[in-house]
Formats: structure tokens, sequence, C-alpha cells
């Protein structure tokens, strides 16, 4: 008897060890995130913040202006509200483009038959492509005098368009270039949406006597509402965020046609130095996007609960 209390003794001596071992390894195991996050993450936040409330210009030390830089952009920054008022139209043209392309080729890929892979790899293809590569493939695109497009409306009789140099078009262009660009991501979640939707449910209403459209309408759309939600609210902070193809594409012309937030937090902040403004910009961008993302949230309701 002695002799075993002596080894459970030993073993719950052993495990006690063991645990203490344990709880000293996991801190370190997280300690390179923790550390990641908040150099590279909390820290530039924080000095986002700090220097939105003083008079940075990169050429001399920031003094402290309060809210002078919020009140500045919300109040006398007209590009600003041109600049919001682009954001907004680019969002609500590509989200909507965007969605039924994407749930569209999701269909048409959601099929077995042969080869059906390599036709999902060339719808995802542009998605794989970096912005400013598919920048310049759309400037070709675009080019009034041998762009594919402008030759395709010559060869049917129609004028030349200066789809990028005229401000009536440029947005519009770029959207185009946008859904062309992200509907490959989109296709992929919904095609994962679609593979998880019982084949019980159509069957089941086929044998009740319904079409094509109603399936879709009663079944398909109602069991997708999740996921187009997620991407309306990825969409709609990417969007927001749009700043590379309006870089490569337009800088923000002509008239500032296409001169998006994102595009002018990068203006003021490295064409005009104005360190401070830039960053009240950035914080205005995200308290809009967080309000807007909080909304929809509350607003989420799916199709099958309405």
């Amino acid at each position: 008897m002695g002799a075993a209390a002596a080894g459970q003794a030993k073993a719950a001596g052993w495990a006690a060890g063991r645990r203490g071992r344990i709880r000293w390894i996991i801190p370190l195991f997280l300690l390179p995130a923790v550390a990641y996050t908040l150099v590279f993450r909390v820290a530039p936040i924080g000095a986002s913040f700090y220097l939105s409330l003083t008079d940075y210009t990169m050429l001399s030390r920031p003094n402290w202006v309060g809210l002078e830089n919020y009140r500045r952009v919300l109040f006398e920054y007209d590009l600003f509200w041109q600049a919001f008022a682009n954001t907004v139209q680019f969002a609500l043209e590509v989200l909507p483009l965007n969605i039924a392309l994407a749930l569209g080729l999701a269909l048409l890929v959601n099929r077995a038959i042969r080869g059906i892979a390599a036709f999902r790899a060339i719808y995802y293809l542009p998605s794989v492509m970096s912005v400013i590569a598919a920048s310049m493939v759309w400037l070709w695109l675009y080019n009034t005098r041998v762009g594919l497009l402008n030759s395709v409306l010559a060869a049917v009789g129609l004028p030349a368009v200066n789809w990028l140099g005229n401000p009536g078009t440029a947005l519009h262009s770029l959207v185009l270039m946008r859904v062309w660009k992200g509907a490959g991501v989109n296709m992929v979640i919904y095609l994962a949406g679609l593979q998880g939707i019982p084949v019980e449910l159509y069957e089941a209403a086929t044998i009740d006597g319904a079409g094509a459209f109603q399936r879709f309408r009663r079944i398909t759309w109602p069991l997708l509402w999740p996921v187009t939600f997620y991407i309306i609210v990825m969409g709609l902070i990417s969007t927001f965020q749009t700043f590379g193809e309006i870089y490569a594409m337009t800088q923000g012309g002509p008239l500032e046609s296409t001169t998006t937030v994102g595009y002018l937090i990068y203006q003021a902040a490295f064409q005009y130095f104005e360190m401070g403004a830039a960053s009240a910009i950035s914080f205005v961008l995200f308290v809009v996007i967080f309000t807007l993302s909080v909304l929809q949230l509350k607003a989420y309701r799916s199709p099958a609960e309405a």
C-alpha cells in the first residue's frame, strides 16, 4: 500500500509539473502572433489616430490640433464629398453586377460534366492576377486607338469611345474591370454554397411539379442567402477601400470623376503631404465602413424567415 501511494503521489507530482510546463509553453507559442499584431496592426492604427490629431506634413514635427483635421475634412474639403459620392456609386454598381455574374457562373459550373474543372479554373483565373497586372490588360482593352473594345465597335460601324478619358464613362469602365476581376472568388464561394444544398430538396420539388425558376426562387436563393450576405458585407468593405486600379488606370481623373476615398487618402498623404488630413480621412472611412457593416448585420434576415 505504501509503495502504491508513493507511486500515485509521484504520478500526481509529474502531472502537476507537466501542467505547469504547458502553462508556460502556451504563451510562448502565442507570443509571435501577439507581437506581430501589436507591432504591425495595433501600433500603426494608434500612430495614425495620433497623426489625425496633428498637423504633421512629413517636413516638420507634428503639432497637436485636436479635431481640426476632422472639421476640415468634413466641412471644408470639397473633394472629400465628391470622392465619397464616387465611392458609393462605385460600390452600388460593382456589388449587384458582381453577385449576379458570380452566381450565374456558379450555377453554370455546378454540373458534373467533362472538363468542368478547367472551366472553373478559367473563370477563377482573373482573381489570382495582381491588381496592377489586370489594370494593364484593361488599359489596353480601353485604349482609344488600338484597344479591343473600340476595334469591336468600329467593326459594327459604331464610333470609338474614350472609355477612361471621359468623365461620363471612366467610373463605369473601372466598375466593369472590377466586376471581371472579382467574380471568380465569389463564384467559388457560391459554388461551395450550391454544393451544400441537399439534392433531395430539388428532387422533391421536381416531383411536385416545380420548374427550374421555381426551384431557384424557393430553394436555391433562400438557402444561398447567408452566402450572399457574406459577399455583400465583404464586397462593401472591399469596394470602399478601392485604390489599386484607380492609381494604375486613371489617377483619379478625368476631372476627379474616379477619385474615391481610398485614392484621396493617397493624394492627401503622398502628393500634398498632409498626413494629418489623410489620417483623419482614413478614420472617417473606418467609421463609415464600420457603421454600414453593423447596420447590415442588424438588418440581416434570411428570405426563408421573411
